[in-house]
């Protein structure tokens, strides 16, 4: 139930990202919210279920706003599998890497796929820009305090909720046996 929710949350955001964020002035920033949510989902479920998020968000991203098939996929993947080797073993306290693990690893995913497309396509991507990478990393880590709140929230009230219905269907029944 959680995993679906997620996933739901995911599409409604690469949604609101294709169509509504266009919108925003480029100084202002366009965060990538589904990224967030991929390091929130790394943070907080399984291999199983996270990769399945991944897997499904990368699909359907490559599906709506995918020029080359499969990059969205390949980055949504690896991106999960990064962060969850890098935060599942750690002796640090939970909130103190996972806002700056966020910039870190948007910055590096970017250098990344501009590498791999340089590779790929060199004659169709503009030149690369330090300041405007740096910008929309500051963008992604501001934008990812809220967005960590919320999905935090929403996270630990599906818990509960399916907690107290596991609850109830343990107590009815026979308390006499």
């Amino acid at each position: 139930m959680i995993t679906l929710i997620f996933i739901l949350l995911g599409v409604f955001l690469l949604i609101a990202e294709t169509s509504f964020l266009q919108f925003f002035p480029h100084w202002l920033g366009r965060p990538d919210l589904v990224f967030i949510l991929l390091v929130f989902t790394a943070y907080k479920f399984d291999w199983f279920r996270g990769l399945f998020v991944a897997f499904v968000l990368g699909w359907v991203a490559d599906i709506l706003s995918g020029m080359y098939l499969g990059t969205y996929l390949i980055q949504a993947l690896m991106l999960f599998a990064i962060v969850k080797f890098l935060s599942q073993n750690s002796s640090v306290k939970e909130t103190a890497y996972q806002i700056p693990l966020v910039g870190i690893s948007y910055f590096v995913v970017q250098c990344f796929f501009y590498l791999f497309f340089t590779m790929a396509q060199p004659d169709t991507l503009p030149s690369w820009s330090w300041s405007r990478v740096t910008q929309e990393t500051l963008i992604v880590l501001v934008a990812s305090i809220p967005c960590f709140v919320f999905f935090n929230w929403l996270y630990e009230k599906l818990k509960k909720r399916r907690l107290a219905v596991r609850s109830m269907k343990r107590s009815s029944g026979n308390t006499f046996r």
